[in-house]
């Protein structure tokens, strides 16, 4: 039992689909906890929207300059990962959007601002009005700019980065909790519903799910959909998402072939997931979690320079994932995968050894739980509650 219903402050960024999934997973679980009071905001569209204009156009520039060399997005992740919090640069960035906060602050009065992007000035905003700063990790990999002194608490993926965080600025253990990344309920709820894909029928078609909206370079999904039709004895599911031209394209490449289903937009993903033997998908942080939810092993092709190649280095590193630069090797990889049971009964045990439970109801239960101590201290002091 809570003392009150609090004010959630949510603040994201929309540089792809993951911090803003992440936010409205946690407002879904604040919401099954009676508490309705909950706003999410992009804050650099709302503070600075020149910026974030030409700011998320770079962003989906990156993925096609990287193919060709010129990968400006891994570079500015590399060259600043290790900065110190308490730099120069550092401070510079953690001014960005200041005032928005300050006047979000002033009209919303949150009773707790949650970071689901690295904003440093909502930490120090926080800290000027007392508010806790909560900040949820999105990626498997940290980056400086998580990093804020005065932060309440972390919510990691996993051991590995709750350690690494401890050894960075010698963060406090108490301040960081391991919950995995949050991915909307419908995950969740499809995962308690089917079995785990090493438990599936062995005589049920192998399927592998191709998100061929994530691949940059046409040529490289057919090539990957010709070796596995010749090689792979398998059906294709291959959703194209939004990407119309795309869908068309492949559409007139493989007219109603039996074993190549083409899809736009998908609304019951989760299911699709469960229904596929694997899944070849880019390695952001969010949908690499999504499959963690499923135990559906994945396939990395070609990720792009920064958080997601950190992503699929621990992925691959840890048995959850394979990684391939060219379609031949990705081609090969599946059909070796699918080939041999016991791969698929490996990784899916070490995907059900990494999950913590559904991380958006940890962190929500934790946050409350601080807000409750917080209140209850304010109410009592503190020498009455230790009689």
């Amino acid at each position: 039992m809570y003392i009150r219903r609090p004010r959630i402050l949510i603040l994201t960024a929309g540089y792809g689909e993951g911090h803003l999934q992440v936010s409205r997973a946690l407002e879904h679980s604040f919401r099954s906890h009676q508490v309705h009071h909950v706003q999410i905001v992009d804050l650099i569209k709302e503070a600075h929207p020149i910026l974030h204009s030409v700011s998320t156009k770079l962003y989906q520039m990156s993925s096609v300059s990287s193919q060709f060399g010129f990968d400006y997005y891994g570079w500015s992740y590399y060259a600043t990962r290790d900065y110190n919090p308490a730099g120069s640069v550092q401070r510079y960035l953690n001014s960005i959007g200041r005032r928005k906060i300050q006047e979000l602050i002033k009209q919303s009065r949150p009773d707790a601002i949650i970071n689901t992007f690295p904003f440093g000035a909502v930490t120090e905003m926080g800290k000027e009005f007392s508010i806790p700063a909560f900040t949820v990790i999105t990626d498997y990999t940290l980056h400086s700019r998580w990093i804020h002194p005065d932060t309440a608490k972390y919510y990691v993926a996993t051991e590995d980065l709750k350690n690494e965080l401890i050894r960075y600025r010698e963060t406090p253990v108490e301040h960081i909790h391991v919950t995995g990344i949050p991915v909307r309920p419908a995950f969740h709820e499809t995962s308690a519903a089917s079995p785990p894909v090493h438990e599936k029928d062995k005589a049920s078609s192998e399927r592998v799910l191709i998100m061929a909206g994530s691949f940059t370079v046409f040529h490289h999904i057919t090539e990957l959909v010709h070796i596995l039709l010749e090689q792979g004895h398998c059906e294709m599911d291959l959703v194209c998402g939004r990407h119309d031209k795309l869908a068309h394209k492949l559409n007139s490449l493989f007219p109603d072939h039996p074993h190549v289903h083409i899809y736009g937009y998908v609304e019951h993903m989760p299911e699709r997931m469960a229904a596929a033997s694997c899944i070849v998908t880019k390695a952001g942080g969010v949908t690499l979690s999504e499959a963690l939810v499923l135990e559906l092993p994945a396939f990395i092709f070609k990720p792009f320079g920064g958080q997601e190649r950190e992503n699929a280095i621990y992925f691959t590193e840890h048995g959850l994932a394979k990684t391939s630069y060219d379609a031949k090797e990705l081609g090969e990889q599946i059909c070796r995968f699918l080939s041999s049971p016991g791969a698929k009964e490996r990784m899916g045990h070490r995907m059900a050894g990494m999950r913590k439970g559904a991380a958006a109801e940890l962190i929500v239960e934790d946050i409350l739980s601080s807000l409750d101590q917080q209140n209850l201290h304010m109410a009592y002091p503190s020498e009455v509650l230790k009689r």
